[in-house]
């Protein structure tokens, strides 16, 4: 089988092998699996650097098709779009054409061109992995409500199975709930309740920006604290925010309540969930939020704010604690639960839930999309 793959994830060549950002990568070797050759049409990285973050693709039959990246923010970058989009459609058709299974990874720029492109393909087999918020009730671009509308639309969109992130109701018949995984069959752990007695450890694990409110974070745990509660803070990750964070953190004196560690190694955060309480994403926007079904693995209880599937993910507060964005709320929020929710029923309704999605399932599943058929 020809495997084609459609992605905006940036690529860097090295000592023979195509790297890229490894969380995407360590999935799409899952799917290679199954393939006898793959062809991956996606953007090439203008320093051809290979970060920490990036890992090489295994498939010893695989070739990258480069077409250039673009965005439609100003009068410029619209201009210069028109010229490439005809091109990346050429060669997404071109592709397409030779390939067994047509796999889009969406949203992205390049799946909004390659969503058009595979309607003149309607008796290829297909399949989508949209790795961002499918709530229709959500505030999204424009451009990733595109892509939905096409690829709801089983008439334009044949042959095509959409795995999104989370139950939605009212969905056409291809949309099926598909979950990510981060952990292994052998890395489950039996249950242990907690103690839950201060001192309270919490982890923050993911990239320091606005959009997972790192800041917000800090805050709700000083609050915690200046309200007598013994809390500590363990933050993993890295990004613009992080001299901010230090700053804040220096400023109100929290030297002891809040550790902020950069990137760490895989194994570290492992260790860090499994020992801590909980472990908190007040983010704005998800796809699949991945710090938290991580935490949730080894019965940390998440705390998060209800965007994307993260209501779902925590049975609407059953498996997890579910905030607002807003400080005083979410404190309040937190404060009821420590007080009034029995902590290890809900610690291991976690644990039992997240525990059913390991890597190896995930690779069984992805196995079933690829023969659905045969």
């Amino acid at each position: 089988m020809k495997l084609a793959i459609f992605t905006l994830v940036q690529h860097s060549f090295k000592d023979g092998r195509y790297y890229g950002y490894a969380p995407y990568i360590n999935e799409m070797n899952l799917w290679g699996k199954y393939a006898d050759e793959v062809i991956v049409v996606g953007i090439k990285k203008p320093s051809n650097e290979v970060e920490g973050i990036d890992t090489a693709y295994h498939h010893k039959k695989l070739r990258f098709v480069p077409v250039p990246n673009f965005n439609i923010l100003g009068i410029a970058a619209i201009f210069t779009t028109l010229f490439k989009v005809p091109y990346i459609f050429f060669k997404c058709a071109q592709v397409m054409r030779q390939a067994d299974h047509i796999h889009l990874r969406c949203p992205a720029n390049v799946s909004l061109v390659a969503c058009f492109t595979q309607i003149f393909f309607p008796n290829k087999k297909k399949s989508t992995k949209y790795a961002g918020n499918w709530d229709p009730n959500s505030n999204q671009p424009w451009t990733y409500r595109l892509q939905q509308t096409i690829l709801r639309n089983t008439f334009l969109t044949r042959n095509m199975q959409v795995l999104v992130y989370g139950e939605w109701p009212n969905e056409t018949t291809n949309i099926q709930p598909f979950i990510s995984a981060t952990y292994y069959e052998d890395e489950k752990i039996e249950f242990q309740p907690k103690d839950y007695t201060q001192p309270l450890s919490f982890v923050f694990a993911g990239a320091l920006v606005v959009g997972k409110r790192p800041l917000l974070t800090i805050q709700i745990i000083e609050s915690l604290f200046q309200k007598g509660i013994s809390v500590r803070l363990h933050m993993y990750g890295d990004g613009p925010l992080m001299p901010e964070l230090q700053d804040y953190v220096k400023r109100n004196g929290l030297e002891t309540v809040v550790f902020l560690y950069g990137n760490q190694d895989k194994r570290v955060v492992k260790a860090s969930l499994m020992d801590a309480h909980f472990n908190i994403l007040p983010s704005k926007s998800e796809g699949w939020p991945k710090a938290v079904a991580e935490g949730m693995f080894f019965g940390c209880i998440p705390i998060a704010t209800p965007v994307s599937c993260v209501g779902w993910m925590l049975g609407d507060g059953t498996r997890g604690i579910l905030i607002e964005p807003e400080l005083e709320t979410a404190v309040s929020q937190i404060v009821t639960a420590l007080n009034n929710a029995d902590l290890d029923t809900m610690a291991k309704a976690a644990l039992e839930w997240s525990q059913q999605y390991t890597f190896d399932r995930l690779e069984e599943d992805i196995r079933g999309v690829l023969f659905v058929r045969d």
